[in-house]
């Protein structure tokens, strides 16, 4: 497991810059729903493909076509893109107060039963980006197809300052 960083004073955005990422424009849905729905101070952020220019990039059944090291590279970019979708309901990720949940989907061979190792590389990003807060509840399943053919999808819940929000058109509040 990757160690957080240790100044608990930097501000995750910061983090995310020290570490050299930076978040992807937030993918846009093609079908009928919204990325992030907000609810009281919880963001529920819908399922995010590891998709680079608007296109999936790594596809395949973890176990047949795609390595595990390949696979836990899909779950950082899932991260990355559910980071960039709470940026944009948000305002910033600054926002964020904690990581509740991550739910982790891993299209999977037949004989492949290693998707927590795959889905732990979102985990470990989280914990880098946002140190203590980015510690959260987990699941980890195995599923025959996704969409689009991607090896991997990222579901994620996060706690924020409900003094923070973006536009409302970018979420539903009910």
């Amino acid at each position: 497991m990757i160690a957080p960083h240790d100044d608990k004073a930097m501000l995750p955005s910061s983090r995310l810059l020290k570490m050299g990422l930076v978040l992807p424009d937030a993918a846009q849905p093609q079908f009928n729903y919204v990325p992030v729905v907000l609810h009281g101070d919880l963001a529920y952020v819908s399922g995010q493909l590891p998709k680079q220019d608007g296109e999936v990039r790594i596809k395949g059944r973890v176990g047949d076509t795609v390595s595990i090291e390949l696979a836990q590279e899909a779950a950082r970019i899932c991260a990355l893109q559910a980071l960039a979708c709470l940026a944009q309901a948000l305002g910033s990720i600054d926002h964020v107060t904690q990581i509740v949940r991550l739910s982790g989907f891993v299209a999977s061979g037949f004989d492949f039963y290693q998707q927590p190792s795959v889905i732990d590389a979102a985990s470990e990003l989280m914990v880098q980006v946002f140190g203590e807060a980015g510690r959260h509840a987990r699941s980890a399943l195995g599923v025959s197809a996704l969409p689009r053919n991607s090896a991997v999808e990222l579901e994620v819940i996060a706690a924020f300052r409900s003094d923070r929000r973006a536009s409302p058109n970018q979420s539903n509040e009910k």
